[in-house]
This record gives structure tokens, sequence and C-alpha cells, in this order.
């Protein structure tokens, strides 16, 4: 009776170790006497102490930080670049059987994608597209990790550190770029401002008294700014008969004296010529 009492309370000490309780994002890759016996879970399993051993695997999505890797772009250009990779157990047999550390071949994998493709693009193409580069790695990591059973839902550059000199020289061409937007907006506004003043002057030139009442207008508008200097524009068209009058009398004493030899200086100083008779005589 006791030998019988002990049996049972052997088996159900065996009994109670050999349970397992998995998750439900967990299952468990066993093996009985070293062979794959299947993936269990999740849930109570049964795991025959001694003779059968299991591997725990998580059906999560796990994110991985890539560390910062040295980078040359495609344009000589040393930066320091990294990443966030999400990944998750797609197949847990081949995740258990196929690779050691699944988790670890990963993050080597994701590093040296990195480098790889970065070293194929240029920096412009880095900064601004940046989801073609994610794209990219993505492809190339999941397609590399799909024989063991792993699945990467993203890759995502996080970060990208540029060098000092190089940061002062993306910032003079930004600010270079916004002078030159700024100058072709006014060369615009100047073009369209010349457009307009070229039709009012057309409108204005068909009848001469609208001239005038736009005149009258801007001294009114002048009156009401309460300003101590007032400055009315004359035409040039009034000061024209003036200015010839002007002209002409300046100019006819000049004539005058150029027709009359008498008014010419005298030389003084020089010897007058004499005949030759006259030098005869003497």
């Amino acid at each position: 009776m006791e030998i019988l009492f002990g049996v049972l309370a052997g088996a159900v000490v065996y009994t109670l170790a050999s349970l397992r309780i998995l998750k439900q994002y967990e299952r468990g890759v066993t093996f009985l006497l070293g062979k794959y016996w299947g993936t269990k879970g999740p849930g109570l399993i049964f795991i025959p102490a001694g003779f059968a051993h299991m591997r725990r695997t998580s059906l999560r999505i796990v994110a991985m930080d890539v560390p910062p890797q040295d980078v040359i772009t495609r344009d000589n250009v040393s930066i320091k670049v990294n990443a966030v990779l999400y990944t998750r157990v797609k197949d847990p047999e081949l995740a258990v059987i196929e690779i050691e550390d699944y988790l670890y071949a990963t993050s080597q994998l994701a590093q040296t994608t990195l480098r790889s493709v970065l070293g194929e693009v240029e920096l412009d193409e880095l900064l601004a597209d940046r989801e073609k580069i994610n794209t990219i790695l993505k492809t190339i990591v999941d397609k590399r990790t799909d024989s063991w059973g792993i699945e990467v839902s993203a890759v995502e550059v996080k970060d990208v550190d540029l060098p000092v000199e190089m940061k002062r020289a993306m910032a003079r061409q930004a600010e270079a770029e916004r002078e030159r937007r700024a100058k072709v907006i006014a060369a615009e506004g100047e073009l369209q401002a010349a457009g307009k003043l070229s039709q009012a002057a057309n409108v204005l030139s068909q009848n001469p008294q609208a001239l005038q009442l736009r005149y009258l207008q801007t001294l009114v508008e002048i009156a009401t700014e309460n300003n101590s200097t007032t400055i009315f524009p004359i035409p040039i068209d009034l000061l024209t008969p003036f200015m010839e009058l002007a002209k002409r009398a300046t100019s006819a004493p000049a004539a005058e004296s150029a027709a009359d030899p008498k008014s010419l200086p005298e030389r003084t100083g020089a010897p007058v010529p004499q005949p030759a008779r006259e030098r005869e005589r003497a």
C-alpha cells in the first residue's frame, strides 16, 4: 500500500514538473530526445521532464535600436546614422532551429545593410527622400531574414548626425536660396506693377481730364496726412518754353562776338609784320 502511494505521489510530482504554461503571445518549440517534436501553445502544455525540453519564443513585435554607424555617402560626406528596426517572429520553428540568436543576427544584419545602402546614396537624397531609403532597407533585411522565420515590419532611419562644417554650408545654401526666392518674387511684383501702370497710363491718355482729377486726388491724400511740407509736382511741358528762352539768350552774345573781328582780343608782346617796301626804305 505504501509502495502504491509512493508511486502515485511520484507520478503526481512528475506530472506537475512536466507542465508548462504559455501566454497568448508565446509559443514553445519542443524537442523530444533531441528531435523536433512540435510547436506548442498557448495555454497549458505537457513536456515530459527529463525526455523533452522547450524553447519559449515571443511573437510580439520587437523594436530594436541600431547603434550609430559611421557612413561615407556617395558624394564623400562622412556622417553618423542610427536607425530603429521593428521585427517579429513569424515562424518559431525556423527562429529556433535555423539560427542560434535571431535578435543578435538581425541586429548585425541591419547594421551592415544600413552602411552598404547609405554608402550608395548622396546626402541630399538621404535628407530629402528618407521614405525611399527606409523602403530599400526594409526590403533587403526582410528578404535576408525570411529564411530565419523573422518578419521585418519596418526600418526607420532615426537620426543623421552631420559634421559642423556641413551644417554651416547647408545653412549658407538655404540662406542663398531664400534670398533668390525673395528677389524673384520682388521682380515678379515689379513686372506685374509695370503692366498695371502701363494699362493705367493708356486709360488716362484717352482723357486728359482724368489725369487732372488724379492729380487733385493725390493732393487731397497728401493734405490728410498732416504734413508740414506739401510738394506740388509741375509738368515739364510748362517749363520747356522758359528753358528754350534762356538757352537762346545765352547763345546770342556768343554768336555776335564770333562774327565781329574787332571784338577779338589784341595780342600783346608779338611784333607786327611790315610790308617789304617799308623794310627796303629803312
